[in-house]
């Protein structure tokens, strides 16, 4: 089976940092999935967005991601974000509270980052 090594680090700390076969995520040109082998880039994330990976096992990690870059080569994707939330740590109720009483649209893109990432999970 074809893998690649995934990074997904935020400002504060590593992530995740493992194998997988597939990886997905949200940059300003659109959405992007990367398999193993693909051809190199470097993109930047979205604010707001949600990177999802699927590891060799079968495993599905999703983290709204807020800001930051995704670079790939052919055997390894690192995914730097400038701040990321776990899907199954974000409490939906809260973040859809959040989206109604924003004042402000980096505090939308945030909350509708964390919304779709439970969505995703």
């Amino acid at each position: 089976m074809a893998e690649m090594t995934v990074e997904l680090v935020a400002v504060e700390e590593r992530l995740w940092s493992g194998t997988a076969k597939l990886v997905s995520a949200q940059t300003t040109e659109g959405e992007i999935g990367i398999m193993p082998g693909h051809e190199p880039v470097l993109g930047e994330l979205a604010e707001g967005g949600v990177v999802a990976i699927t590891t060799t096992d079968g495993e599905r990690v999703v983290a709204a991601v807020h800001g930051g870059f995704l670079s790939v080569t052919a055997t390894k994707v690192s995914i730097l974000a400038e701040s990321a939330d776990w899907a199954q740590e974000i409490d939906l109720e809260a973040a859809k509270a959040a989206l109604a009483e924003a004042t402000d649209e980096s505090a939308k893109l945030v909350a509708r980052g964390q919304i779709r990432a439970v969505e995703r999970a």
